[in-house]
C-alpha cells in the first residue's frame, strides 16, 4: 500500500483514509501500524467488492445507519470488521473472503 502525504486527506479528526488502494495521510510519521492493518484490510474489502461495490455499499449502509441509533460511521460493517482486527497482526493471513459480512447485523 502507498502511503500519500498531502495537505486535505483525511478529513479533520482523522488519521488516515484509504481511497482506490492508496493510503492518504497528513502527517505519514503518525501512521501507527495499527491505522495500517486497519486500511489494509478496507483494501481486501475493496477488492472483494471490485471497487465500486465496496464504495457503494459504504454509502448506502452509512445512509442507513444515520437513521439507526449509535455512530453511523463506527457502525458500517467495514469499519466494525477493520476496528475489531486491526491489532491482530495476523488477523490478514486467516481472514476469510467476504469476512466483513459477519458484522452486517448489528
Amino acid at each position: 500500500m502507498k502511503i500519500i502525504q498531502n495537505k486535505w486527506l483525511p478529513p479533520r479528526g482523522y488519521s488516515a483514509i484509504m481511497l482506490l488502494g492508496f493510503l492518504f495521510t497528513r502527517d505519514q510519521s503518525k501512521v501507527s501500524a495499527e491505522t495500517i492493518r486497519h486500511e489494509s484490510i478496507h483494501a481486501r474489502q475493496m477488492w472483494e467488492l471490485l471497487v465500486v461495490g465496496f464504495y457503494l455499499w459504504y454509502i448506502i449502509e452509512w445512509l442507513v445507519r444515520l437513521c439507526k441509533k449509535g455512530n453511523a460511521y463506527r457502525n458500517i460493517s467495514f469499519e466494525r470488521e477493520a476496528y475489531a482486527n486491526e491489532h491482530d497482526a495476523t488477523y490478514l493471513h486467516r481472514r476469510k473472503p467476504f469476512a466483513f459480512l459477519q458484522f452486517l447485523i448489528s
